[in-house]
């Protein structure tokens, strides 16, 4: 039978909303196929609002893959606003897709992205508005499968009760092998119900059932083990690999706004994965191996992305975009082709060692020249070899130098505050490094003119990294250090009223931490956040510390832990962390290594250059570096007459 669409019941409430225009859909290359002719049905959801979610990659890429399977059929919903959220409740208005309106407690899968844990609460927040029951052990077959993804599905314990399953890495091929499982079993008449189609996809290897596991734990609150209670369900969780990514050309359609959104340009993935190495970072981590586009794959991308959106502007994605073997002729072919078109092209940010003047000329020939951004990460020496962010201060001053010197008068630098082992005078650092920048930049532009940016971020340890044992610092040491650092650059008389200062407090930086690395207890936090109003935690005006920090004294002192029990506190070896029996491929005795590395201020080089340093990752996952240069060069485009 068809499913209704809600949207006359929505109308009427639309009126009384903030920016009502992100909730009616319409947008140009977003599909609605026909009910009863599909047989798997997903509503795929980024959980934060219309003007983050819809540009994301992730959600834009599966959207498509679906609709291009026959029989199946995929629509988006997003995070609505509180006001909105309110006026639902009242008229009984159920949570919906933009696409064609219908209820989401309707398809078969709801699946959620999530490259945050901040929004675990809108999570629970559409859970409630669909009619899905908060918890999985209480849905029934006729509740759609609710399956997370994303980066932080590579720890869904703290959401362990609310979803049904997790996938973790790629999702191409992921979804379509749900998709398969589900289709087959509904076929078959839905034998054995909900219990008997998580048990099939769970017996894959690449779907994490979470009631198909039991959690044991020691008496002082670490975990003792985490074990299969039906057989035939694996003991570890395989992520999931795509290795040709020009099989994948998506989103060969991608969407477009109809109201303003983060991102106003079509975006391209020139390739996935990332070996440098930095510490920190759970993206570069969990991606391995990297796997390149080629040239004329991307270029087939942008020529297909801009016939179809009107963009002007194409961003040049991946997690170090100036890493691509072929990254100056990708940049000057993009170039040359567009030159007439004025079409834009862009770089999420640039690292200090991959800049050089001429991509950078490329990149801003046919667009605006904006500022630069680079991202030093640590302000001193030491605690960059701690964080293996091989780029010395020479290295920094050098290239902006060649920026100032160029025409550029607007430098953006990214740190971390917090790092393992890092003192005040690491911090502190950071001011000396920007007031050479600014020296250099007025010495080499003959102009006093010029301005830095210095833009600090809160360091929370990630699961599946040489950080994951590492204790994080307390919001307050974090308020203290950065407050010594304010004081000496607006202190500064000659240089500091040209260096701006953004950061953090280090409030969200504890909750983040918090559900980062959290187990199955923090999801009764979690739950009680939501239960009394938290939303939108990853919004300035939304987030309360507060808040947090009363449910969690309320729930976890009865189980033994605390917050600090979860953020500040040093993990040993021996423990058994909560993402222990989820596979990313990297050997846990490789990042111990790599850890104790770090406490010894001892670099790694980048394996795409160097020899392997055995991370685990290409054995494991039967993959393998792919990269150029393939000697290929983007032409011009012909004119059919």
């Amino acid at each position: 039978m068809p499913v209704e669409s809600v949207f006359p019941q929505l109308e009427a409430l639309l009126p009384h909303v903030q920016k009502p225009i992100q909730y009616v859909g319409g947008e140009l290359n977003s599909t609605v196929k026909p009910w009863d002719e599909t047989d798997v049905r997903w509503a795929l959801m980024y959980p934060d609002a219309y003007e983050v979610g819809l540009p994301n990659q992730g959600v834009m890429i599966l959207y498509e893959v679906l609709n291009e399977r026959e029989g199946v059929l995929a629509e988006r919903t997003y995070s609505v606003w509180p006001d909105l959220e309110a006026l639902m409740r009242e008229h009984r208005v159920p949570q919906f897709t933009v696409d064609a309106h219908r209820p989401v407690g309707a398809f078969d899968v709801f699946g959620v992205s999530f490259s945050t844990e901040l929004g675990y609460t809108n999570l629970l927040t559409a859970l409630e508005l669909s009619g899905i029951p908060l918890e999985s052990k209480e849905r029934t077959e006729d509740h759609p499968i609710v399956m997370a993804g994303g980066h932080a599905a590579f720890n869904p314990e703290p959401v362990a009760d609310f979803i049904d399953v997790a996938v973790i890495g790629d999702g191409e091929q992921a979804v379509l092998e749900v998709t398969e499982i589900i289709r087959a079993w509904k076929a078959e008449g839905r034998p054995g119900g909900r219990d008997e189609v998580l048990l099939r996809l769970a017996k894959t290897g690449g779907v994490y059932v979470p009631r198909f596991y039991d959690v044991e734990y020691l008496a002082d609150g670490r975990i003792s083990r985490v074990v299969p209670n039906r057989s035939g369900v694996p003991w570890r969780v395989t992520k999931h690999t795509v290795m040709d990514l020009d099989e994948w050309p998506y989103p060969k359609q991608p969407l477009v706004p109809l109201a303003e959104t983060v991102h106003e340009r079509m975006s391209v993935e020139i390739f996935r994965g990332c070996t440098r190495g930095c510490r920190f970072c759970q993206a570069g981590m969990i991606t391995r191996p990297v796997r390149e586009r080629s040239i004329t794959g991307i270029g087939d991308m942008v020529d297909k992305g801009l016939k179809s959106t009107g963009f002007e502007e194409v961003g040049l994605l991946s997690l170090s975009s100036a890493d691509h073997s072929e990254i100056g002729d990708i940049a000057k072919g993009l170039a040359d082709r567009y030159e007439e078109d004025k079409v834009g092209l862009s770089l999420p940010s640039t690292r200090v060692d991959a800049f050089n003047i001429d991509l950078a000329n490329e990149l801003t020939r046919n667009g605006r020249r904006s500022g630069l951004t680079f991202a030093p990460e640590g302000g001193s020496e030491r605690i960059r070899k701690v964080i293996n962010k091989m780029v010395s201060e020479d290295d920094l001053i050098r290239t902006v130098a060649t920026a100032y010197g160029n025409g550029w008068r607007q430098v953006k630098l990214y740190f971390m505050c917090g790092l393992p082992t890092e003192t005040d005078e690491d911090v502190l650092q950071i001011g000396d490094m920007a007031v050479n920048v600014i020296a250099k930049g007025r010495e080499v532009a003959k102009t006093n003119d010029i301005r830095a940016t210095v833009s600090i971020g809160g360091f929370v340890p990630k699961p599946h990294t040489p950080f994951q044992w590492a204790p994080q610092l307390s919001a307050e040491e974090t308020d203290a250090r950065l407050a010594k650092l304010r004081e000496k650059i607006r202190g500064d008389k000659k240089y500091g009223r040209s260096i701006g200062f953004r950061y953090h407090d280090g409030k969200p930086g504890i909750v983040e931490g918090l559900l980062s690395r959290g187990d199955r207890r923090v999801g009764a936090v979690i739950r009680e956040v939501y239960e009394r109003g938290g939303r939108f935690d990853g919004w300035r005006e939304y987030f309360s510390y507060d808040l947090w920090m009363e449910c969690a004294a309320k729930v976890l002192p009865p189980q033994g832990v605390d917050v600090d029990w979860y953020t500040t506190r040093e993990r040993s070896y021996e423990e058994v962390l909560p993402w222990d029996h989820l596979d990313s491929g990297l050997d846990k005795d490789w990042l111990w290594e790599d850890w104790q590395d770090a406490l010894d201020e001892t670099e790694v080089p980048d394996c795409r250059w160097d020899p392997c340093f055995d991370c685990g990752v290409c054995p494991q996952m039967d993959t393998e570096i792919q990269m150029g240069p393939t000697g290929k060069k983007l032409l011009p485009l012909s004119v059919v007459k």
